[in-house]
């Protein structure tokens, strides 16, 4: 093979998985738009919650989400520059703030059950129940994302990625900001559509 039927290779590849990235995303929209669809329709029935708030933990845990987004996307920028030793600094503290997000929701659902509200069972309400529901599923959906980031963490310190070689990291890097902005909709969806 000549170096230009490689390059042609790569770059079938790196098309195809993208693609193959992008259609699997746009599945958990739709699953996400039916959720929330859901919930805008549920809101008329009379045992909708009016004055339910959502707990502080839900704040934090989307700055952490954010702020998870930004060092993974430095980590991307650093292995395109070879910086190996600042790309394991900013894959590290991606999954330490990946961890945190998930405690940060267990810690909201806790603060929703002291409040007096609860997910399931004889006590619980339709408003509190699909909270339940929506946050578990994109807690589903982060845990993949965190395997993505175990698996990149993984071939970094194998040293699969370099300059030239940073498609792994592209697509996890693309799928956690995915999964980052779909919880800032769903975030803001939940504070302001009550």
């Amino acid at each position: 093979m000549t170096m230009e039927e490689v390059q042609n290779e790569q770059l079938q590849k790196r098309k195809s998985y993208k693609t193959m990235l992008i259609f699997a995303m746009a599945s958990i929209v739709m699953v996400f738009a039916g959720l929330t669809s859901a919930y805008v329709i549920s809101k008329s029935r009379p045992d909708w919650l009016k004055d339910f708030e959502l707990p502080s933990a839900f704040l934090y845990s989307t700055i952490v989400i954010v702020l998870s987004s930004v060092t993974f996307h430095l980590a991307k920028n650093a292995i395109k520059k070879n910086n190996r030793s600042l790309t394991s600094i900013m894959l590290a503290l991606t999954l330490v703030l990946g961890l945190l997000f998930v405690a940060l929701q267990f810690q909201g659902f806790n603060q929703v059950i002291d409040a007096g509200y609860y997910f399931t069972g004889s006590y619980s309400t339709i408003t509190t129940s699909f909270l339940y529901v929506v946050v578990l599923v994109h807690i589903a959906h982060l845990v993949g994302g965190l395997i993505s980031l175990l698996i990149v963490i993984y071939n970094h310190y194998k040293q699969k990625y370099n300059s030239s070689q940073t498609l792994g990291i592209e697509l996890s890097v693309m799928f956690w900001h995915f999964l980052g902005f779909l919880w800032i909709y769903l975030f803001l969806f939940f504070t302001f559509y009550k």
